[in-house]
């Protein structure tokens, strides 16, 4: 298994943002335009939290609360668990299964460089299949 910062290399562009202050009903505009399930709030350059689909419909719709009055900053997820470029995808895999989450916030230091979400590691792994298989084939037609 590869590190995450090779997955990052793939997809460069996986930091989707959003402020603490702004409305729930912007973040859901925002997950809907980026076709992601998350955001990572940030206050400046801090990361304070994470907004997901699964915050609002727990905390937004089943509770019948509106999402244009309700602030990011009151149903994100404040404590994230965070990997480095260096962790493995299988380690990622991992945390994800063992706290049941579905994105995780690549950091170093202080600094966010993306996000990863299961779909992220799913897509890697069945990369990685393929290509064994094919090596496969291949030594065996030789």
């Amino acid at each position: 298994m590869k590190p995450v910062s090779e997955l990052l290399k793939q997809r460069p562009d996986t930091l989707r943002t959003i402020a603490p202050e702004a409305s729930v009903f912007e973040a859901l505009q925002r997950l809907a335009q980026h076709e992601v399930g998350a955001l990572v709030v940030m206050e400046g350059a801090r990361m304070v939290g994470v907004v997901s689909e699964r915050d609002y419909t727990r905390k937004v719709a089943l509770q019948g609360r509106n999402s244009r009055d309700t602030k990011v900053s009151e149903i994100m997820t404040g404590n994230v668990f965070v990997v480095s470029p260096g962790t493995r995808t299988r380690d990622c895999m991992a945390l994800m299964r063992e706290k049941r989450i579905r994105h995780l916030p690549v950091v170093q230091g202080e600094r966010v460089l993306g996000m990863i979400s299961i779909r992220d590691l799913m897509d890697d792994i069945i990369h990685d299949h393929e290509m064994t298989i094919a090596q496969l084939e291949s030594y065996i037609h030789s």
